[in-house]
């Protein structure tokens, strides 16, 4: 199939797209690069086409139980924008004066809720390189490169090319075995340690989720880490730490919301005061989200809290980031999210994407040595050359729902319910169709 499509559509549309006279250059077509490359095109579009508005917000600042805390207005949907977005600088003012003017506000409902998080799985490769993107702006090959060492010249952790973050529970009872070897790794994974439980069991341990591999995990081998580059010792310590995690508490937290009145306005103030830090230990530099939450007084309905400051502030919509590695392998994993044809839409699956945990680095790959792509500092932005392609591609070859469903009939075929003949009997008359339409 990637044969027909490709060797057959990069030809016609390098004949097409030469212009007369021209000799050379190739206007490559695959089954899986051309939808990909077609995401960042359109990032790329609607990012050059974005025009900022302007929004604005109210916080107001108050007391209670001789504890500071912050609010935020909540504007009337009338002046709001499609995301709930202040639009209306006058309303706003108004609200401010209003505010100011009574001085005080009264409480009229409180609720808390006290919540439970499980650890993270531990990863799958496209999960891998998705976190090893953000914090380390690693390239995707790079991670997968690094992810492969580990696995054959360290022995240090195990296949990398899943797309699984599950365990068999058969392997619940190598755990003692690998707490053994990280102990004997070194005395950096000495005191994560003794704060894990080996004999508790995490949702990680299920047999019904495991496909060809199962999740990326330290083995049962010490790693020698004097052998590791900086770049491998990273990647290493995160496996493991999501490894340990399966064996931390919950992280437990009460998450309040107050919500008040003061001179004919709503406010709302959210708290998040942290009850069990659990696994989220192992993971400090990620929590400053978490630290940067208020935590709340404890405040009775109808309790009056002064008003001790009101900041209007003006702010710009953003347009959505260019793709990076890691947001494009996210993409490429969850491609039914893009599917523009409604008749490929009913017949996807919602975990339908575009290549394999396997081949998605290498896609990337293709794309920046074709010259499709380039890098940016972690960005990857599309090039001249893909603009062009992508102009002339009717939408069936760009659609990531076309290649996806692809996807989906080889995963039948490997389980014995599509006959591999009839998928490449539809395969040869979907590209004449593509080639009698393209020469019309």
């Amino acid at each position: 199939a990637d044969w027909l499509c490709g060797m057959n559509l990069t030809r016609l549309y390098t004949i097409l797209g030469r212009k007369p006279g021209q000799k050379g250059g190739v206007f490559s077509v695959g089954r899986v690069q051309t939808p990909t490359l077609s995401l960042i095109v359109n990032r790329d579009r609607e990012i050059a086409n974005f025009i900022p508005r302007d929004f604005w917000t109210l916080a107001v600042r108050l007391t209670g139980q001789n504890t500071s805390f912050q609010a935020q207005w909540q504007s009337p949907e009338a002046v709001c924008d499609e995301e709930g977005r202040c639009v209306n600088q006058s309303a706003l003012q108004q609200a401010a004066a209003d505010i100011r003017r009574a001085a005080q506000a009264r409480v009229t409902s409180t609720e808390t809720k006290h919540l439970k998080e499980s650890a993270p799985l531990p990863f799958d490769l496209g999960t891998l390189q998705q976190v090893c993107s953000k914090k380390f702006g690693f390239g995707a090959q790079q991670v997968l490169d690094i992810a492969q060492n580990l696995y054959e010249t360290h022995k240090a952790t195990t296949y990398p090319r899943t797309d699984c973050g599950y365990l068999p529970e058969s392997m619940f009872a190598e755990v003692q075995q690998v707490f053994s070897a990280l102990q004997a790794t070194g005395p950096v994974f000495r005191p994560l340690l003794t704060q894990c439980n080996p004999q508790q069991k995490s949702r990680v341990w299920n047999d019904s989720k495991i496909t060809a591999h199962h999740a990326i995990i330290p083995t049962m081998q010490p790693a020698d880490l004097s052998k590791m580059n900086d770049d491998e010792w990273r990647v290493y310590d995160l496996i493991c730490r999501h490894y340990l995690a399966q064996f931390m508490p919950l992280h437990e937290a009460d998450k309040t919301q107050v919500r008040l009145e003061c001179g004919g306005h709503s406010l709302v103030a959210n708290g998040n005061v942290i009850i069990v830090p659990g696994w989220k230990t192992l993971f400090s530099e990620d929590n400053a989200e978490d630290e940067n939450k208020q935590s709340l007084p404890r405040l009775a309905e109808n309790t009056l809290c002064p008003v001790t400051g009101v900041e209007p502030k003006g702010q710009k919509t953003r347009p959505p980031e260019h793709y990076t590695e890691g947001t494009l392998i996210a993409a490429m994993k969850n491609a039914s999210r893009f599917v523009t044809d409604e008749r490929l839409k009913q017949r996807l699956r919602d975990s339908a994407g575009l290549g394999t945990e396997a081949t998605r680095a290498g896609i990337i790959e293709t794309l920046l040595k074709r010259g499709y792509i380039r890098k940016e500092k972690r960005h990857l932005i599309a090039t001249d050359n893909a603009a062009t392609l992508m102009a002339m591609l009717p939408d069936i070859v760009k659609d990531p729902g076309m290649t996806a469903l692809w996807e989906q009939a080889l995963d039948e075929i490997a389980v014995g319910k599509l006959p591999l003949a009839v998928f490449l009997q539809k395969q040869s008359l979907w590209i004449t169709k593509m080639t009698e339409q393209a020469q019309r």
